[in-house]
């Protein structure tokens, strides 16, 4: 008898508040797939949920954790004739992924190639769309821009680093030191924000200053733009890490459009990857749709530090949570328990294994300049 293992959230506060329990098994309703669930990223976004300071969640727990899928499809619902059992489709849920087994609606799934690695498909469905519609929806890049990234050893930071060289831009990005290896191997000059002031970085400022950290409110980020520029904010680690409160937070957002107003000349917008697909569905489809295929080509390969079963999702909140992590943790039901300890650091060097393999093996190096700025990266030129 097919089991259900979820990871659940009784109560929203710690990691200690996930619990792995078994559930029904769904059914596919009319225009909707059943899937073996292949890989479920665990982002920083889940702990933001978990601690109640995510504004697109209004439920309250109990509810099954899990922002993205990738999956196989073993049940058709009624009305359902453009997929096929067996195909591997995606999408990206908000919640209800952490599973053995989920139902999806056709509406939503976009096609993952054949041969393509689950884990590392998953790894693209939130980090590298939101990178993606950052670059070429919200901020509309053009080659030769000056582009700063805040954060840019987080998983969204690296995705537009890697996209962002394939788009031609000129890129800096703010890290912690020991990571400053990691920006330079993806085309950009490191920053280490916490010994300059990015302010002074460039005289005339920066193009375009991606913000998914928060500091201080955004004021650093907004005051490296130039005049004309453009400041894109995303996130608020800093303030979930300050443990600010979720009215707090929204604050900082609506400061943008305030500023936006100011005499000067510079811009800024929040950007929300929520609303952008229920503003443009087919855009989500399309973006990541061309991002499966940079991912098939081997044009781009986001990093996945490791697959991990069930019983290791609440220890990954917690190391989420610590910070300082090069890559994806991502849940993959089919990998077997483990009872030996993670030790952080050595999770820094731990990249992808083959398709569906969950041993982990040291990372490949970055992508060539013949491929970050030639070859499928035309496709990225929007």
């Amino acid at each position: 008898m097919l089991r259900n293992p979820v990871v659940q959230i009784r109560q929203f506060g710690g990691p200690e508040s996930l619990e792995v329990v078994d559930a029904p098994m769904p059914e596919a309703g009319r225009n909707e797939v059943r899937v073996r669930v292949l890989a479920s990223s665990v982002e920083y976004t889940d702990v933001t949920i978990r601690r109640h300071l995510y504004p697109w969640v209004r439920r309250r727990p109990p509810f099954v954790m899990g922002y993205d899928v990738v999956g196989e499809i073993d049940q058709l619902g009624e009305g359902v004739h453009e997929f096929r059992l067996g195909e591997r489709v995606a999408d990206m849920t908000v919640l209800g992924s952490n599973a053995a087994y989920r139902t999806l609606p056709v509406r939503r799934l976009t096609r993952v190639p054949a041969g393509v690695d689950a884990a590392e498909a998953a790894a693209l469905i939130l980090s590298w769309t939101t990178a993606f519609q950052l670059l070429h929806r919200a901020a509309r890049v053009r080659r030769g821009q000056r582009v700063l990234v805040q954060g840019a050893a987080g998983a969204v930071g690296q995705a537009l680093l890697s996209l962002g060289g394939m788009a031609g831009l000129q890129l800096w990005g703010t890290a912690r030191s020991d990571h400053a290896a990691l920006v330079r191997d993806l085309g950009a000059t490191p920053i280490d924000n916490r010994r300059e002031d990015i302010a002074h970085v460039l005289p005339d400022g920066f193009d375009v200053v991606f913000d998914g950290i928060g500091e201080n409110g955004y004021r650093c980020s907004f005051a490296a733009v130039r005049p004309g520029g453009l400041l894109c904010a995303y996130g608020y680690t800093a303030g979930v890490q300050a443990e600010r409160r979720l009215l707090t937070l929204m604050g900082w957002l609506a400061r943008l459009y305030v500023w936006s107003r100011w005499p000067g000349g510079k811009r800024a917008c929040a950007y929300s990857i929520n609303v952008m697909r229920a503003r443009h569905p087919g855009w989500f489809r399309e973006d990541l749709g061309i991002l499966f295929g940079l991912l098939a080509s081997r044009a781009i390969r986001p990093r996945v530090l490791d697959r991990i079963a069930f019983d290791r999702v609440a220890e990954a909140h917690r190391l989420l949570e610590l910070g300082g992590l090069e890559g994806k943790l991502v849940l993959c039901p089919g990998v077997a328990s483990r009872t030996d300890a993670w030790v952080p650091g050595a999770l820094h060097a731990v990249s992808s294994a083959g398709p569906d393999d969950p041993r982990p093996r040291m990372a490949a190096g970055p992508p060539s300049e013949t491929v970050r700025h030639g070859g499928r990266g035309a496709a990225l030129r929007r």
